[in-house]
């Protein structure tokens, strides 16, 4: 990362926060501006790499460890609250570290992520949008999501071959999954989008949504993409038990 413009909205996001957790802080380019704000702890699993960072952020904690196979619970427990996520995430583990982050996101006052522009496009998508997915249920139901900068390829030393995006991750205090069966969301959200372009109809048969479509007076020919946050939660609530 050499953009001062995307290190400063980053450490903008920041204002509030007791610390902050960072995930694969790398050289330590993001580590050493938020380090001089508040205490910070950062989790790198390159040994290789932690002189560099330690030498550019002597303020931070910093752990050599698999932020995959780490317990983040156990981690933060003993931080100043509120806690804070930042991480730029690698492009390989994403997927992994997101579903990890999500199912934590009672435990955070706000994530920092940054990603390639592509999966943050899906994690924004809203209903009757064609990015939408399973993913981008799985974040808004448990986030507010808003975009904070964009990260071009001239943004990083070397440059990768996609755009890069970060946002912004608020916990809900009015999320649905306070309310409903989460692992049955879960369940049946990946029921839905198992094959996306296909119906509603088609990819829950075995529960047998004909009559439910008709009494919300949804289109038997709906797919898993058009359906509102309100349909999905009432979908949750009437196939659940």
């Amino acid at each position: 990362m050499i953009s001062n413009k995307v290190i400063e909205r980053i450490t903008n996001q920041l204002d509030g926060l007791g610390s902050v957790l960072e995930v694969g802080p790398g050289p330590g380019v993001l580590t050493a501006p938020m380090s001089e704000k508040l205490p910070l702890r950062a989790v790198e699993v390159d040994e290789r790499i932690l002189p560099v960072l330690r030498e550019m952020a002597p303020e931070a904690e910093v752990l050599n460890a698999d932020a995959l196979k780490v317990d983040l619970h156990t981690l933060i427990a003993d931080m100043p609250k509120p806690v804070g996520l930042v991480s730029n995430m690698p492009y390989n583990i994403t997927g992994p570290l997101l579903t990890q982050f999500g199912a934590m996101w009672q435990e955070w006052d706000r994530c920092i992520l940054m990603m390639q522009k592509e999966v943050a496009q899906r994690i924004l998508a809203k209903p009757g949008d064609r990015d939408r997915g399973s993913l981008s249920l799985f974040i808004q139901l448990r986030f507010s999501v808003k975009h904070v900068v964009d990260a071009p390829p001239g943004a990083f030393l070397p440059p990768p071959k996609v755009d890069s995006r970060v946002l912004r991750f608020q916990p809900r205090h009015d999320s649905p999954l306070l309310t409903i069966d989460a692992g049955r969301a879960e369940e049946i959200a990946q029921m839905m989008f198992q094959q996306p372009r296909k119906t509603l109809t088609n990819n829950l048969s075995l529960l047998g949504i004909a009559d439910w479509l008709t009494e919300r007076g949804l289109s038997p020919t709906l797919r898993p993409h058009e359906l509102s946050e309100e349909d999905f939660v009432a979908l949750v609530i009437r196939y659940s038990g």
